[in-house]
């Protein structure tokens, strides 16, 4: 039976907000970013422990097309989505998401 996928509600709205720009500079570029976030889902459910490691329980797959990465917790019976993050902006801020969850 195959991971599930959850997101947390920022990278949720990470990706809605990164579709809304690809889309206002290229009608249907935004729905190319989404399939491309899709294809990348769905490497990491296949392969969940095969990318980059960013710490001990987090890791990250990039994106081929896009300068994104999705940033992720592979968990007992699910795969907890932590960010879909341009990889050009700062990387503490899914640092400091990863710092809140483990607080809880």
């Amino acid at each position: 039976m195959p991971l599930k996928i959850i997101f947390l509600s920022t990278a949720e709205h990470e990706f809605i907000d990164a579709v809304k720009y690809y889309n206002a500079q290229s009608e249907g570029l935004g729905f190319e970013f989404a399939a491309e976030i899709k294809y990348s889902l769905d490497r990491i459910i296949q392969y969940p422990l095969a990318w980059h490691k960013l710490s001990e329980r987090t890791r990250r797959c990039r994106t081929s097309r896009f300068p994104y990465g999705v940033i992720y917790q592979q968990k007992k019976d699910c795969v907890l989505i932590i960010a879909i993050m341009h990889l050009h902006r700062r990387p503490e801020t899914w640092q400091a998401i990863i710092n809140r969850l483990h607080k809880k």
